[in-house]
């Protein structure tokens, strides 16, 4: 009886790897069945969220990149007539507004992927809170390691911003002075007077004179000789400063008409009269260097003596002073066998058989 029983308990077939792999098929369908609603719901959310980026992104850089090529085409249409001399530099406005471009795109892109990014974490439900702590974490670090370069390109965006200078400006950056050939986010470029190109970190400007804007003046020095009459002088002077001021190009770089302040120093045998002029910004040099040359001109042809010019000749003309005035009469004691000298000089001792 045991032996006929236990054969038939041993007949029930054992579940075999395949009937596993069934069940966990239909488990995993069903499980698909029961989620799949959502799966395709959250990556239609994801895909809609980066295509809205992507085309907002779009959308916002060829704005900006045609707000600036607008700006450039005005900049070219006034380029080369009197008010673009005076108020506006083609080549400094373009790379002004391109400057200003390139950081507008680059901040749109940052803050529409950033958003879309966060957004696409969320919808994953992942936790945001130890991502944005580490993210903060590691700015800090970042910007503690490269403060020099923060520095240098936050002063940049503003110096941009505000327009302090701008290509074709000559400035005084105190580390270095020149004309501004290029201006960059981190670094400007200026052409010093010898030729040399300075490379100016922007973070390491602490105060700039900008030479370029507004109005320049134009000083000069004209140095006559003591007993030159200072009226029909300063009428002299005047009159070559109203020529020079009607006549091109300089009636477009004097601002103001010429005027003499009147004199800056007294000599014993000269005096110098103080003359200034307002001019277009960047022209006082080239201003100075003319005036000199027509004042030069109108006092020779008044016959006005500078100082060092050569002495009058005519009726009326002073004599020379001789020469041999200054110079002291001949000493006799200069010659050893004058009897002056040989009076002057000491009596030799006694021979030695006489001092015995």
């Amino acid at each position: 009886m045991l032996r006929s029983a236990a054969p038939s308990a041993d007949a029930t077939p054992p579940a075999t790897a395949l009937d596993e792999t069934q069940e966990s098929a239909e488990s995993a369908a069903s499980w698909l069945g029961e989620n799949w609603s959502d799966w395709l719901g959250l990556g239609l959310r994801i895909l809609l969220i980066v295509i809205i980026a992507f085309v907002l992104r779009s959308v916002i850089r060829r704005s900006i990149t045609r707000l600036i090529s607008r700006m450039n085409r005005t900049a070219q249409a006034v380029d080369g007539t009197a008010l673009g001399g005076l108020l506006v530099n083609a080549e400094r406005r373009r790379q002004r507004s391109e400057a200003i471009g390139s950081v507008l795109r680059s901040v749109a892109s940052f803050m529409i992927l950033g958003t879309a990014a966060l957004m696409i974490l969320s919808a994953l439900e992942i936790n945001l809170a130890p991502l944005l702590a580490s993210a903060g974490v590691a700015g800090v670090a970042i910007g503690f390691g490269a403060r020099n370069l923060v520095t240098d390109f936050l002063s940049g965006v503003f110096m941009i911003l505000e327009d302090q200078y701008g290509v074709g400006d000559s400035i005084d950056a105190g580390v270095a002075s020149g004309e501004v050939i290029e201006v960059g986010l981190r670094v400007t470029k200026l052409r010093g007077d010898d030729g040399e190109i300075w490379y100016v970190r922007n973070g390491e400007v602490k105060r700039i004179g900008n030479l370029s804007q507004g109005w320049s003046t134009a000083g000069v020095d004209v140095q006559v000789r003591y007993d030159e009459d200072l009226e029909k002088a300063k009428k002299v002077i005047l009159r070559a400063g109203e020529e020079m001021g009607t006549s091109q190009p300089w009636d477009e770089a004097l601002w103001e008409p010429v005027t003499v302040l009147g004199l800056d120093a007294v000599y014993l045998d000269s005096m110098v009269i103080r003359v200034s002029a307002k001019t277009m910004p960047g022209k006082s040099l080239s201003v100075e260097r003319e005036l000199r040359w027509r004042i030069k001109r109108a006092l020779d042809a008044e016959g006005i003596r500078i100082v060092g010019g050569p002495p009058p000749t005519g009726e009326g003309a002073a004599p020379a002073p001789d020469p041999t005035a200054g110079v002291a009469a001949p000493s006799a004691l200069a010659s050893p066998t004058s009897p002056q000298s040989l009076a002057a000089s000491p009596i030799p001792p006694p021979p030695p058989n006489l001092q015995k």
